[in-house]
């Protein structure tokens, strides 16, 4: 699953019907940023004070993104996100031209939306003119009495929709937005996916109570999770087979999403807690892949600070050493002393390395290379780690030409994820596209071995696939 299906994101384009949502009408897609500078413009009027534009667009983005996030359009087997029916929907006109101040405003706050404090969903900021049409949202025309006022937009927002409200800054961006995973859930399944279903039908069940709750574990989906979805899918009119395919997962998305009123200005909301991420599983003897490199990486940099700590190798096998390292660091931190990393065990180390990467002065890697982040790093990620990561990627492409050049401008996008595809199908690494602990690791050991001249040619480095 996508961050999208999780957490909200600015989608790279949206697909606009041209009409009301049953009218045999065409559907464009556009970058989304050129939505909003769209709607933006057929909204709003560009002589307005500043502070009223930006409440305006802050406004239309939350809007546009509570019905991709919803996915409103597409729960109901229709292709496109949103339409350009102002009586549902927001006005935007195929072709028009834009305004150019408004056009800066986008394009400094498009990655940004409107929430209530606790949920995460984008508000569904509905906004009318004011004077002919009256609603309970902004009015447009009464935002530029406010910003005439004084008022920041902020303050105008929080005047129309309440003082709950947060802005969200820095949304990441990403191209594939679709919430369903592709392939059919079902009894035996452990995943992201299978809790967000079980947290969809459990909220459900409280409207329909011929669906009974689920109290199998987070994330897995076993005897309970399979007699909820074919209660469901009873209850709706599915074909009652237990398993969670592309119309059952949208059929729950849409009712889920009615039941607690999303596209409603008062929603409901949706909670952090109901959207975060599951620990991933035990790991303990025997085990490899990522999810052991992930943990190997922490703990050798635990390890370089700790002599309590045994060093380990990122090899991605969970053997007597690694199991040996956690050990020491269980026994360190108070934990059980078991060698297999549950959930608390996992978050304790987590939590360790980021203590000791914000313990460190500015100056600490100004000779090496930085340390993996904490965290991954995806299209929509910026920063410093970010800048970084291009520099190595680009270094390491004098070696290996085919990895792409890419501009050094701190921002993940999408061809800095296909330079790092690029460098993990030479790797051997799965072609993710984002910059976990392994490729981190990975990336910053080619690019060290380069840059200190151990090789200047491919094959002589051991990490490459078929040396």
């Amino acid at each position: 699953m996508n961050n999208g299906a999780i957490l909200p994101v600015i989608p790279e384009t949206v697909t606009v019907h041209l009409g009301r949502p049953n009218e045999s009408a065409r559907n464009v897609t556009v970058p989304f940023v050129d939505y909003i500078k769209n709607v933006a413009s057929s909204e709003i009027y560009p002589t307005w004070p500043e502070s009223a534009l930006r409440a305006n667009i802050y406004a239309q983005i939350s809007f546009a993104l509570n019905r991709i996030y919803t996915e409103y359009y597409r729960s109901r087997g229709y292709d496109f996100d949103i339409t350009n029916s102002t009586t549902i929907d927001q006005s935007f006109v195929y072709g028009r031209d834009i305004f150019e101040n408004i056009s800066q405003i986008v394009d400094d706050i498009f990655d940004s939306y409107i929430r209530r404090q606790g949920s995460v969903e984008p508000l569904f900021a509905v906004y009318c003119d004011g004077i002919e049409v009256q609603c309970n949202g902004l009015s447009q025309w009464g935002s530029v009495d406010l910003a005439n006022d004084g008022l920041v937009p902020y303050d105008i927002l929080r005047y129309y929709y309440g003082d709950n409200i947060n802005i969200v800054n820095n949304v990441p961006i990403e191209g594939d937005f679709e919430t369903y995973p592709g392939v059919p859930l079902r009894l035996g399944d452990v995943s992201d996916e299978v809790r967000l279903i079980q947290t969809r039908l459990n909220r459900i069940s409280k409207n329909y109570p011929g669906i009974p709750k689920i109290s199998d574990p987070p994330g897995v989906f076993a005897a309970g999770t399979e007699a909820a979805v074919l209660a469901f899918q009873r209850q709706f009119d599915l074909t009652p087979d237990g398993v969670v395919g592309r119309a059952t997962w949208y059929s729950i998305a849409r009712i889920y999403a009615a039941v607690k009123k999303l596209t409603d200005v008062n929603s409901e909301g949706i909670p952090a807690s109901d959207v975060a991420l599951l620990f991933g599983g035990n790991l303990e003897t025997g085990d490899t892949g990522t999810p052991v490199r992930e943990l190997q990486y922490l703990l050798a940099v635990i390890a370089f600070f700790s002599e309590s700590v045994r060093p380990v190798t990122i090899d991605g096998i969970f053997g007597s050493t690694t199991r040996g390292a956690v050990e020491d660091f269980q026994y360190d931190a108070g934990l059980p002393v078991t060698g297999v990393v549950d959930e608390t065990t996992w978050n304790a180390i987590y939590d360790n390395y980021r203590v000791l990467l914000d313990s460190l002065p500015d100056n600490y890697f100004t000779s090496t290379t930085l340390p993996y982040p904490g965290s991954p790093l995806r299209v929509g990620s910026r920063g410093e780690y970010v800048v970084a990561l291009q520099n190595y990627l680009n270094r390491i492409s004098d070696v290996y030409t085919e990895i792409p050049i890419i501009d050094v401008d701190g921002v993940y996008g999408i061809r800095t994820r296909d330079a790092v595809r690029v460098y993990q199908r030479i790797f051997g690494i799965p072609e993710t596209g984002v910059t976990g602990a392994a490729t981190w690791d990975s990336v910053a050991n080619t690019y060290r071995t380069i840059v200190d001249g151990d090789y200047g040619s491919r094959g002589q480095f051991g990490g490459e696939l078929g040396s």
